[in-house]
């Protein structure tokens, strides 16, 4: 008997309905979420791009630390929202297509682990925007994801974006004028999403199996002698600026 610890591997097709309804609101999602990173950005532009100056992320600057929630959703040029829209729009969609839920809650934890990479180790005096850390993010919780879930699909439609996408890792790495210290924040950050969020109905299922539920025993009584013994069933109940910008 194999141990409930060692779940098994599938293709993770599951329930196709389910999965397509999903795959129905991930795509609404992410046609909402790029609409309004192109509002935002209009609104960037019309105003001479004073908002990546407010809300941009200044490295080690107390009073920027809570601009690490609000720099992603800033860009310093249309040239610098539109490279990251195509990836973003299909990393998202890929990320949020098993569930829109623990989507969400991926992307605030991207959010979050790029914007602190990009505060604590990117270069003084620059001011960092952009939704790259979340690309990135949403990457490596593909990469993952398929590992983790023991699912066969997932684990190929990652090998299948690494190779398409091999390009994005070259910005990993010190360049002037990229952040690229969130794009490695927000890459570790994914890959740790993957392990957080993983599919843990799987491993439910496989130990209800293991150790099925009884839901009565018989019990037998002993009578005094000269009367002949019975047996009873017994029920149990079920358990049931003018600062340099670095470009992310």
């Amino acid at each position: 008997m194999s141990s409930p610890k060692h779940r098994a591997w599938t293709l993770g097709t599951g329930d196709a309905e389910s999965l397509v309804a999903e795959a129905r609101k991930a795509l609404f999602v992410m046609v909402g979420f790029l609409a309004i990173l192109w509002i935002i950005q209009l609104a960037n532009w019309a105003d001479g791009y004073q908002l990546v100056l407010r809300y941009g992320i200044r490295p080690r600057h107390l009073s920027s630390l809570p601009d690490i929630l609000t720099a992603p959703f800033l860009h310093l040029s249309w040239t610098h929202i539109e490279s990251n829209s195509g990836p973003l729009f299909i990393f998202g969609f890929l990320a949020a297509y098993r569930g829109v839920v623990r989507f969400l809650w991926l992307t605030a934890l991207v959010i979050v682990t790029s914007g602190l990479a990009a505060w604590f180790f990117a270069a003084p005096n620059t001011i960092g925007a952009g939704a790259s850390g979340v690309v990135f993010g949403y990457l490596g919780y593909i990469l993952v994801r398929g590992f983790f879930d023991r699912h066969g699909v997932d684990i190929m439609i990652g090998a299948v974006m690494a190779l398409c996408f091999a390009y994005q890792f070259t910005v990993l790495l010190p360049k002037t004028g990229i952040g690229w210290q969130d794009h490695i924040g927000g890459l570790v950050g994914g890959v740790a999403g993957g392990w957080i969020f993983r599919d843990r109905s799987a491993r439910a299922g496989s130990r209800s199996l293991l150790h099925p539920k009884r839901s009565g025993a018989a019990t037998a009584t002993v009578a005094p002698a000269g009367q002949a013994a019975t047996c009873r069933h017994q029920t149990r109940p079920k358990e049931d600026g003018h600062l340099h910008r670095a470009a992310s």
